[in-house]
């Protein structure tokens, strides 16, 4: 007797399915279309085998170099990302999500340059620009580089998406995809006293579930991938969405378990709707009346700028004792 599909298998017949880490083993065995990471991914990627030849070459390369050691830090962090994403790009068969530093977040002319600079490099190391996403927090500022960098075919995951105006800010710029993440919702309203009852009344899952029905109803290009899982029930209730990204805990639980995973999110024939265009102060207004998304925007960008600053700081001590 055949056995039945895992539900990891079933879902890959829904939606695409990308991995949320940087181990390459995790990667290979679990076989997702696209990856991501962040400073705190390559970080802990530094401490596994496979990266150890790539981190001990840009360190024997950084130690030689003149120079504040904190600027050289920083460079041998953008190399050591884009090593990273490089691996990664050899063992899946889409795009590799690569963040631009998160300490650049209401910069936006910063923040373009950074992006055009990682896809340099990108292509320095072989790997195409049609390979990789650049990943940029959704504020207004990021929002707006993004609009930039997607009239030079540099794609862009808009991330820390709480907020219905920030999603639709992003269509509305051309973005190729966004991350709302469902967890991170849930765990606010969770702190406060707020459990939903079913997973149909959790609020991430609501949330991602209007974006997508709206974007397909507008009849958006831009991509919706759900993000920030806290259960494989979350995963499952969004199945059908265009992209939904996955640690690799939560992909080995999926893979484990085989029994049926009915698809929950369908595309929507385009009705040509439109609404009034979500401009600067349509934005601000937006953000300031929704206490959740602001703080969680806010709490996500600290977040992710704390992990570079770690990683750039390994990074420093590691070099003092080279030199």
């Amino acid at each position: 007797m055949t056995a039945s599909p895992s539900k990891l298998d079933q879902l890959r017949d829904l939606s695409v399915v990308v991995a949320d880490t940087g181990d390459s083993d995790a990667i290979a065995r679990l076989k997702p279309v696209d990856c991501t990471t962040n400073p705190t991914l390559v970080r802990k990627a530094l401490d596994l085998p496979v990266y150890a030849t790539l981190l001990e070459r840009e360190l024997e390369r950084a130690a030689q170099l003149d120079g504040d050691i904190e600027q050289v830090a920083r460079q041998v962090a953008d190399r050591l990302t884009i090593g990273v994403g490089r691996t990664l790009a050899g063992l899946v068969p889409g795009r590799v999500s690569t963040e631009v530093d998160a300490d650049l977040a209401f910069d936006t002319e910063a923040t373009i340059t950074k992006a055009r600079q990682f896809i340099e490099m990108y292509q320095d190391a072989g790997v195409s620009r049609e390979r990789v996403l650049i990943k940029i927090a959704a504020t207004w500022e990021g929002i707006r580089a993004a609009k930039v960098l997607q009239t030079e075919d540099i794609d862009c995951n808009l991330t820390l998406i709480f907020n219905r105006a920030q999603a639709i800010a992003c269509a509305e710029a051309g973005v190729f995809l966004i991350s709302p993440f469902v967890g991170r919702i849930l765990d606010w309203h969770v702190a406060r006293g707020d459990t939903p009852a079913t997973i149909d009344d959790d609020p991430g899952v609501r949330f991602v579930r209007e974006v997508f029905e709206t974007f397909k109803t507008r009849g958006s290009p831009t991509i919706v991938m759900g993000a920030s899982f806290r259960s494989t029930a979350q995963i499952e209730a969004l199945a059908g969405c265009d992209r939904l990204t996955i640690s690799p805990e939560l992909l080995e639980a999926l893979a484990a378990d085989h029994g049926p995973l009915p698809r929950r999110l369908h595309t929507a024939k385009s009705s040509g709707a439109t609404a009034a265009p979500v401009d600067a102060a349509a934005f601000e207004a937006a953000m300031a009346a929704d206490p959740m998304a602001t703080e969680k925007l806010r709490d996500g960008i600290a977040a992710f700028a704390q992990d570079l600053d770690t990683l750039r700081q390994t990074l420093v001590r590691r070099l003092h004792d080279r030199r």
